[in-house]
């Protein structure tokens, strides 16, 4: 345990930030935990802090211990319109990175108008939990490959389809529902329901696109979901892509919030 003294507008006794554990620090004041910092290693080896902190000047000196002990690059992720705290990590050093648009995206296929939307000729959808394991990570691999060597922006998109360690990707094969042909996949859309349902990623062969692959495995997920008594779904699209963005609001899609991530 590492305790270093900083003078505090709180009071007139000195806070003390004191590192609890590896990756967490604690802010005290006469002994009551007046703010907590955090940092951890996500599945693509980034490594990401936090602070949880009622005044600026608590959160500005757990950031002086907590950078003064941790490597660089360290990397954030805040609610844009979150000012307060955006503005901590800006004096902290921080810059942004990227920014990520959060959409709410109905379900009723009567409100998406994708309610007659069918996969194109020679494609069908396999459902979640019943694609080929092997194709599906091959697919995988190569919509990322077609990415990076073409528009490089892999690397921008939402946190959850990063690369993983040692280059398995697939975390849970049994939330992806697949576009098939008679020989390879074409496409895949990834859904999680665990607290409310979140569209991960949905991706298309680069020699498959606008052939509608994509709004029908949209059509198949969003309807699985109204099915389940879900009314809406929720995704995150990186600023840059506007295809994606288009895509969305072309089925009543609305954003709804904004997501900054922070580097220094």
């Amino acid at each position: 345990m590492n305790t270093k003294p900083f003078s505090s507008g709180l009071r007139e006794n000195a806070v003390m930030i004191t590192r609890v554990a590896d990756r967490q620090w604690h802010a005290l004041d006469d002994d009551l935990v007046v703010g907590r910092g955090y940092a951890e290693h996500r599945s693509d080896g980034r490594l990401f802090v936090g602070i949880d902190a009622w005044h600026d000047a608590t959160f500005d000196r757990l950031a002086e211990a907590m950078l003064a002990e941790l490597p660089v690059p360290l990397y954030t992720v805040v609610d844009e319109a979150d000012v307060e705290l955006t503005a901590g990590w800006r004096r902290a050093g921080f810059t942004v990175r990227r920014r990520e648009w959060e959409y709410v995206v109905p379900t009723d296929p009567r409100v998406t108008g994708l309610e007659a939307v069918l996969p194109p000729s020679g494609v069908t959808i396999v459902p979640a939990g019943q694609a080929d394991e092997s194709l599906l990570r091959a697919v995988d691999r190569t919509i990322r490959d077609e990415v990076e060597a073409t528009a490089g922006w892999w690397q921008s998109m939402p946190a959850e389809v990063i690369p993983f360690p040692e280059g398995d990707t697939i975390v849970d094969p049994s939330k992806y529902a697949v576009a098939a042909a008679p020989d390879r996949y074409l496409g895949l859309i990834r859904v999680v329901t665990a607290i409310r349902p979140r569209i991960g990623l949905v991706a298309v062969r680069a020699g498959e696109q606008r052939r509608g692959i994509a709004r029908a495995l949209l059509a198949h997920a969003l309807g699985t979901l109204h099915r389940s008594g879900f009314a809406e779904a929720w995704t995150e699209v990186h600023e840059s892509n506007q295809a994606a963005s288009t895509l969305l609001e072309g089925i009543c899609a609305r954003p709804m919030s904004s997501n900054l991530e922070l580097v220094r």
